[in-house]
């Protein structure tokens, strides 16, 4: 059942609140998002495809984050633009409700079974974007959306996220079992990246001292 939230203006993230909202506007795609990282995993999606509602839903559920989403596109181009924009989004919206980083774990990775498939993610909130995503669907439809897609979205999610991230299927069978078990795998491994780790109050988790470069 969907949990309706009210959004939060909230351009501006503080360490107590940890909350970005994001609206964009092109010829493309109108999308409006707020993601609270510090949620409870409530989440209102709204996009016009059934199994990107899906995805984005399964994050915020498994990460514990509160995610409203709306979007349209123009879909009569088919899904590409409004899958890419929003996982931009996404990922910028990630980036923004981190903050200053201080005190975060940073790093996080999560094995996720789903009946007969397996999937690992492994991130770090590093500030370097990278992405090697390997779902094994570019050839194939899952559900409403093409495997291409899927890949693309967390490749898009990443780039705009600055975030290393490493994701692959390593065995399974049905395309709907891999692409929910990587957003679930995704959002175990964020929910630990991001958490702050009560060892390390204040501090950039970098010998560096900052992820900003």
């Amino acid at each position: 059942m969907v949990e309706k939230l009210e959004p939060v203006n909230a351009d501006v993230v503080t360490s107590s609140a940890r909350v970005a909202t994001l609206n964009r506007e092109t010829a493309e795609t109108q999308i409006a998002l707020t993601v609270n990282l510090d949620g409870q995993g409530r989440y209102e999606v709204d996009t016009g495809n059934g199994f990107l509602d899906h995805m984005v839903s399964q994050i915020a559920r498994h990460g514990l984050f509160d995610i409203t989403l709306h979007a349209r596109g123009d879909v009569h181009v088919g899904w590409h633009h409004l899958v890419e924009d929003v996982g931009i989004l996404l990922g910028r919206a990630f980036n923004q409700a981190l903050g200053e980083v201080r005190g975060i774990r940073r790093m996080g990775h999560a094995i996720v079974p789903l009946d007969e498939t397996l999937v690992m993610v492994a991130l770090d909130l590093s500030g370097r974007s990278y992405a090697v995503v390997e779902t094994t669907l570019d050839e194939t439809m899952v559900e409403t959306l093409s495997g291409d897609l899927v890949r693309h979205f967390f490749e898009s999610f990443a780039l705009e996220g600055r975030i290393n991230l490493h994701a692959r299927v390593l065995t399974g069978i049905s395309p709907h079992h891999k692409a929910e078990a990587l957003c679930k795998a995704l959002a175990r491994a964020l929910r630990d990246a991001v958490e702050v780790d009560p060892r390390a109050t204040g501090q950039v988790p970098s010998t560096k001292g900052t992820l900003d470069s």
